[in-house]
């Protein structure tokens, strides 16, 4: 089947390399496929359904195959989370499959030696004999009672399966070390709804009822979550609602708004509460959620402090305790100073989201919490959520309807006494340590810090790690500076990698499994949600392996069982074959192929069953549950106080355990992170002045990492068409890395569109090309995170034999400093500063 360049083009374009304002198509034109559904039906092929792991939407899809190979790719038209749509992500999943650069069978290391620019000497070898010494690592580290040493580093693509490779391995092996990449994507974001109202999760938005939405440090058509539903509503949002977009950049959202806001980065606190005095000082809050004053006189009057017992709350708790401890002197006036932000343009958003109460949605990103004060942020943004009522409600934020789907079985019988006692060390990546609470849930230690791992090989503290997994994760790169991760897995004496492509990760290991694609070559599940539905999709083999590749979760975890068994230690294996059974026949599994569809379809049975079996799963490739019953959660939140928390019992009960745990007190854990909030500050939302790396008189601007639309989580930069189709980001251009400048700093520095350029920070430099736009904010050079591999594949890399890298790499630049309380790595929020030459 061909498809025309031009009908790409349609589906897929949304921005040019125009100026900063210019007209958009239709967000709809690049979700549905170009060509019609009777057209695909005459030239013989099928469409199997499948799931698609390009970004964090998960979203349920189609593949067109025909003649037994996948050609085209659509949403699945049974689901309800993204409607039969699919966005250019999804559009590049054969580009991905058959790319010819994949590793297509086991590799083994001969060149001792380990460093950036070192070639591996890979050689080929069988997997028999690549988990054959990976066993024999692993054994050894038993035999010495040090399985605390192993440890299993999980990326993004993990399904309803990662409880088998990233769970039930290290744990009945006897490790403490599963490690997932979570810290380094979003993890900030959750602590702010789990600090007000006791969710920890990402939230969904009622797009179709809400009046007024506000995208914060998020653009939901390009990136972040539940891309295909955003695109497909967008347009009738504008209908019906204000659209209001904060961030430093003009993004593709901001584009389409009716405000943008161009806060200076890492100022969101700031304006977060301005934006609540208004809405206060104006007697905006939705009394209905919120409560009001005994006698109905608004007594929020700047600069004054009010008595607690004058106000009657309803479903939330503290308001006035952070009126008098942040909010009473907050004005506009104050805010402009600090965000750059007239006074007038706050006070104007602020009213217009009261008045449009409580059918309001505060929609916030990653933008102004992954950073060093992150966490405050997050609670100042996602209260304004409490303060308008919009908190489980009808136009506002939500959570999902719960799944129908079962547990996996217990691996607790399956740990002996080896086992017991390597688990019972600490974590390597040193969560719960006194500058790292990793308040997860709430939980002192009980967040991960992904990043820090690296610190902690260098240093051997708590310990050293001699043998490490790691599947569909590429810490070299996507760490935040990587140049720390290189010297770490050149320490560590044997790491097997999972994965599709060599990327710089894998240039460290000592034997490389190819993976199974996830969308076309593996049977599996997923679940996520959007559009106020939750649902259980399939991923399904649709296609036939052309190289000799393994389901990583399940085929080579059995196999790797099979190979420990063999040499004395049956632990694992026997857990897989006697807790899992087909439910449908009672068998057990046979082989680890087999076993992928047993794990799938006893954790899926619960759903499948609703839809009439197993193979009407498989032929519809969705259960949906849903729609979301609203305002379920108002009397019975999951925080200390049972209400939503403007004054957080629950933050205070976490950092107190974590200085009682460590004999000191809240203010020195808070100094000790870098945070500059003391005594009744640190449990109200407020405003915490940004942590900046690099003097202003040095590095005078604040840089600005943002996503690619067409980024598949960081793994599609060997496909032509990310280049191709750059321009799709606005600013950027057609195989070009661009950092962009406003024209005023471009002007004082000397520098011209298109000049090559050094962009530096404290921690490293890149050279980029430097592009001219109007859509980044004075003061401030951003750039898309995605280009800059020395490895990975021949386009990629701009030379792979030579390790010579295309385009620059974001976290080179990017110091290595973390959102203590949450273990989430920094990126954003202006905390880097660079400066730009030319070259």
């Amino acid at each position: 089947m061909k498809i025309k360049r031009r009908d790409f083009i349609k589906t897929t374009a949304l921005v040019g390399t125009a100026g900063a304002l210019f007209p958009v198509p239709t967000l709809n034109a690049f979700t549905k496929a170009a060509i019609g559904s009777e057209i695909l039906a005459s030239l013989g092929g099928q469409w199997i359904p499948s799931t698609c792991q390009g970004c964090t939407t998960w979203c349920p899809i189609e593949i067109y195959v025909q003649d037994g190979r996948a050609v085209r790719v659509r949403g699945n038209q049974y689901a309800k989370a993204n409607s039969g749509y699919v966005c250019p992500r999804g559009h590049m999943i054969p580009k991905q499959v058959y790319d010819p650069d994949r590793i297509k069978v086991p590799l083994k290391r001969t060149n001792p030696e380990k460093g950036r620019g070192i070639d591996p000497k890979f050689v080929p070898v069988s997997w028999d004999e690549a988990l054959d010494l990976l066993a024999d690592k692993m054994m050894e580290l038993r035999k010495n009672n040090e399985t605390h040493k192993f440890l299993v580093m999980r990326g993004r693509y993990s399904t309803y399966q990662n409880g088998i490779l990233y769970g039930s391995l290290p744990k009945i092996f006897g490790s403490p070390n599963n490690i997932s990449h979570s810290a380094i994507c979003a993890e900030a974001e959750k602590m702010g709804s789990y600090f007000t109202e006791g969710f920890w999760g990402y939230r969904d938005y009622d797009l179709d009822r809400t009046k007024y939405l506000v995208l914060w440090g998020v653009d939901p058509v390009s990136s972040n979550r539940q891309l295909p539903n955003a695109m497909r509503k967008f347009g009738k949002v504008l209908d019906n609602a204000t659209v209001v977009t904060i961030d430093p950049r003009l993004n593709t959202s901001s584009i389409k708004s009716h405000e943008w806001i161009p806060v200076k980065p890492g100022e969101d606190g700031a304006l977060a509460s301005a934006i609540a005095h208004v809405i206060l000082t104006k007697g905006l809050w939705n009394k209905e959620f919120v409560g009001d004053f005994n006698d109905g006189q608004n007594r929020f009057k700047a600069n004054a402090t009010i008595e607690e017992d004058t106000f009657n709350e309803r479903y939330t708790y503290g308001l006035i305790k952070w009126w008098n401890i942040e909010l009473k002197d907050k004005t506009p006036e104050w805010a402009e100073k600090i965000t750059g932000i007239k006074k007038e343009q706050i006070i104007r958003v602020a009213e217009g989201m009261g008045n449009a109460a409580p059918h309001v949605a505060v929609w916030l990103g990653p933008g102004p919490v992954m950073s060093p004060r992150g966490t405050y942020s997050a609670i100042a943004i996602h209260a304004l959520n409490g303060l308008l009522g919009s908190v489980d409600r009808e136009g506002g934020t939500l959570r999902h309807p719960s799944v129908s789907a079962a547990s996996q079985p217990s691996d607790d019988p399956y740990l002996d006494e080896i086992a017991k006692a390597g688990r019972a060390h600490k974590k390597i990546d040193q969560r719960g340590y006194k500058n790292f609470p990793a308040l997860a849930r709430g939980v002192p230690g009980s967040g991960v810090v992904t990043n820090n791992v690296a610190n902690a090989i260098l240093n051997e503290d708590p310990y050293d790690i001699k043998v490490a997994i790691g599947y569909w994760n590429n810490f070299n790169f996507t760490g935040q500076e990587g140049q720390r991760w290189d010297k770490a897995m050149a320490k560590v004496p044997f790491f097997a990698h999972i994965v599709t492509h060599a990327s710089e990760m894998t240039q460290f290991a000592d034997i490389v499994l190819p993976a199974a694609h996830h969308a076309t070559e593996k049977l599996t599940a997923q679940t996520c949600k959007a559009n106020l539905h939750s649902h259980i999709s399939i991923q399904q083999p649709v296609i036939k392996r052309m190289w000799d590749v393994k389901m990583d979760e399940t085929e080579i975890v059995w196999m790797l069982g099979e190979k420990l068994a063999a040499k004395g230690w049956s632990n694992l294996l026997d857990y897989l074959k006697n807790e899992f059974k087909d439910p449908e026949t009672g068998e057990s599994p046979k082989d680890g192929t087999h076993f992928a569809e047993v794990v799938t379809k006893v954790r899926t049975k619960p759903a499948y069953d609703t839809i009439g079996g197993w193979e009407e799963f498989k032929k519809k490739g969705v259960v949906n549950f849903g729609p979301y019953e609203f305002r379920k959660k108002w009397d019975n939140f999951e925080t200390v106080t049972k209400k939503f928390e403007f004054y957080s019992e629950t933050l205070k009960k976490g950092l107190t355990e974590h200085a009682e745990k460590h004999n000191t007190t809240v203010d020195d854990i808070l100094e000790t992170c870098n945070y500059t909030a003391r005594g009744e500050s640190a449990f109200v939302p407020h405003y915490e002045p940004p942590l900046r790396f690099g003097s202003r008189e040095e590095y005078p601007l604040d840089f600005i990492d943002y996503k690619s639309r067409l980024n598949r989580e960081g793994r599609s930069q060997n496909i032509k068409w990310y280049f191709e189709f750059k321009h799709s980001d606005p600013g950027d251009k057609r195989w070009d890395d661009v950092v962009k400048l406003n024209s005023i700093d471009a002007e004082k520095l000397g520098i011209s569109d298109g000049d090559k350029v050094k962009v530096s920070s404290v921690t490293g430099s890149f050279i980029a090309t430097a592009k001219i736009w109007e859509g980044t904010r004075p003061g401030t050079a951003a750039k898309a995170f995605g280009q800059g591999h020395w490895a990975y594949g021949r386009i990629a890399a701009k030379d792979y034999h030579a390790f010579e890298p295309r385009g620059g790499n974001n976290n080179d630049i990017l110091p290595d400093e973390y959102d203590r309380l949450s273990g989430s790595s920094a990126r954003n929020g202006g905390y880097a500063g660079v400066k730009i030459e030319k070259v």
